[in-house]
């Protein structure tokens, strides 16, 4: 199974189905389908989420694409994602992978989720 980490302030969020996306840079492609959330501090802490989209863009219009623009202006979006990846530019391709949220994920196997 496909498999990210997390930080563990944003755990939570994924777990109550909150957060629903994430936005990565230079890292291992997803692809629709299951994948494992990893807590980064607690290997032990995971959540499955069903992966319903991936899409590649600029980071510079995530937040158009993802309804937060408000949330993120500019130096605001830069800067929660140097905490995570120092060298990104706002011209830089980032991967935005939206999932559903745990509880309506299906269990492994299960079709009727």
């Amino acid at each position: 199974m496909q498999s990210l980490t997390i930080v563990p302030r944003l755990f939570p969020l994924i777990l109550s189905g909150e957060k629903r996306s994430t936005i990565r840079f230079r890292e291992t492609r997803i692809v629709p389908g299951p994948l494992r959330y990893v807590c980064d501090v607690d290997a032990a802490r995971t959540i499955v989420v069903d992966v319903i989209r991936c899409t590649v863009m600029q980071l510079s219009e995530a937040a158009r694409f993802l309804g937060r623009e408000e949330d993120w202006p500019k130096e605001v979006m830069l800067e929660g994602m140097r905490e995570h990846y120092p060298d990104i530019e706002w011209g830089d391709q980032v991967q935005i992978i939206e999932h559903l949220a745990p509880a309506f994920t299906p269990a492994p196997g299960r079709s009727d989720g």
